[in-house]
């Protein structure tokens, strides 16, 4: 549900709260329009991440996320914490 290259990394951009398509496309360096929108939907589709469409011209989306991606939070901050401990190459803020 959260593997893979860019899922952590959609997760993690909006775990500080919600961002429009754009802005997280902008936030993941080297990640095309396609493949973000593929994940997106699969994080949809797993009940992590919740899209919100605005009936405006053009269309406003944004995307957060859901009580049950809200959860990982901790995960990531465990994740994130044992790096630091082991000294994982890649995780300096």
């Amino acid at each position: 549900m959260i593997g893979g290259k860019w899922r952590t990394q959609i997760i993690c951009q909006l775990l500080p709260g919600t961002k429009r398509f754009g802005e997280l496309q902008r936030s993941l360096h080297g990640i095309s329009q396609r493949v973000l929108t593929w994940e997106l939907r699969q994080l949809e589709r797993d009940g992590i991440v919740v899209r919100t469409m605005y009936p405006t011209i053009p269309p406003k989306v944004e995307y957060s996320l859901t009580g049950r991606g809200r959860k990982l939070e901790l995960v990531f901050t465990a994740m994130g914490t044992w790096a630091e401990q082991e000294d994982i190459p890649g995780m300096e803020e």
